[in-house]
């Protein structure tokens, strides 16, 4: 359905059930396990069904929302397909296991990266800490339950601009726009850093909050969500890049960065969890992400003149991050000793989330025309120009 909805250039139809899927799985994950807990208290195999039940259910609503669409979108007139010259079957299908067999085998190494833990964490820490297998799983368990749940709810926000990205760049390079394409991608890469800088530093700063938050009964694995964050902006820019060489044509390159990156993660993981345990799969997890978009980056800067200057892609939105970093935790601290824990968490988010876009807007890091291209940027930068802003 996702794929019918692409075809007809719905892009926005797949992009928010990508995101509804990953919301509901976050949300459901936390629910149904405290559930589990609740009735059959913290039985390890139990609370992995749940979990593994959550993810089902955020899958089956994530299909309802598409079916309610398609519903809701047939009703509506539709704009005509444009005429293309007429191929044979053949030669279509050998079109799409070109372009599909690529971007399949990029799916496979990240779930092959996913895997690698599951086949290293346990069997290390038993062998070189002498480690008991219940111990051993329930370190596995913080890794694989929480942590990577938490460590992936910002890819579902960025999933729109990557998805997006895709039909827009081969648009513009069909019709040898590529100026318009780097401007594209250029401004997508930013905005991408916009997003994952925040929900890097953010994760990193109130790790033991959020787990307090969402994880009331089981709190620990406050070191390895803070080791683990710093995969998210690496990941959100690799998810970024990679869907523009797909738009681009590129399409092995996704598929071998991501071998490269699951080579470092083999590698670091051997290397790393027998000297500092279960954080060293949290360390070959950020090297791996690193890598990932690092390969991804060079050559699609190779192939295609970015714009993305030092001073506005980096040291602005890093003393933005910094900004609502000191000055959320700051509120934190002063709100725990006046109020509940959990409440204190929430405005600090809360207030840090304003914050954030409060020095974005200050520091000038969009220009007027890259705000047009944000939804509902045409009213935001009117307000902005009233306020002498811009």
């Amino acid at each position: 359905m996702r794929g019918y909805f692409n075809g007809r250039d719905r892009i926005s139809a797949t992009a928010k059930s990508q995101t509804l899927e990953q919301i509901f799985k976050t949300a459901l994950t936390v629910v149904v396990v405290e559930i589990v807990v609740m009735m059959y208290g913290t039985n390890v195999k139990i609370m992995a069904a749940g979990a593994n039940l959550a993810t089902t259910l955020s899958v089956l609503l994530s299909f309802g929302y598409l079916a309610l669409y398609y519903k809701l979108y047939k009703r509506k007139p539709k704009k005509p397909l444009r005429r293309i010259k007429q191929e044979s079957a053949i030669s279509i299908v050998k079109k799409i296991i070109w372009v599909s067999f690529p971007i399949a085998i990029s799916a496979i190494m990240s779930t092959l990266n996913k895997n690698v833990d599951s086949m290293t964490v346990i069997r290390i820490l038993k062998e070189a800490f002498n480690m008991p297998e219940n111990q051993a799983i329930l370190q596995y368990g913080i890794l694989s339950g929480k942590v990577d749940t938490l460590i992936t709810l910002p890819l579902s926000f960025n999933v729109a601009f990557s998805t997006a990205l895709v039909p827009t760049i081969s648009a513009a390079i069909a019709v040898g726009d590529k100026k318009g394409a780097s401007r594209r991608i250029s401004f997508s890469m930013l905005l991408t850093m916009i997003i994952g800088l925040p929900f890097t530093f953010g994760m990193a700063v109130f790790a033991q909050p959020i787990l307090n938050l969402v994880f009331p009964n089981a709190t620990s694995g406050a070191v390895l969500l803070q080791l683990s964050a710093f995969t998210i902006v690496f990941s959100v820019l690799a998810q970024t890049a990679n869907g523009a060489l797909q738009g681009m044509g590129r399409i092995m390159v996704p598929a071998v960065s991501g071998f490269v990156g699951l080579v470092v993660k083999i590698i670091s993981n051997i290397a790393l969890i027998p000297i500092i345990g279960v954080n060293g799969a949290a360390i070959g997890s950020s090297l791996n992400n690193v890598v990932v978009f690092l390969v991804s980056y060079m050559v699609l800067k190779k192939t295609l003149k970015l714009n993305l200057k030092t001073k506005k892609f980096i040291i602005k939105p890093v003393i933005a991050t910094f900004i609502m970093s000191v000055s959320s935790y700051v509120l934190y601290t002063i709100l725990t000793g006046m109020i509940a824990e959990k409440i204190s968490t929430i405005i600090a988010i809360l207030f840090a989330v304003i914050i954030y876009i409060l020095a974005v807007i200050a520091l000038k890091i969009f220009t007027k025309e890259e705000m047009l291209m944000i939804p509902y940027g045409s009213k935001l930068c009117k307000m902005l120009e009233r306020l002498g802003i811009y």
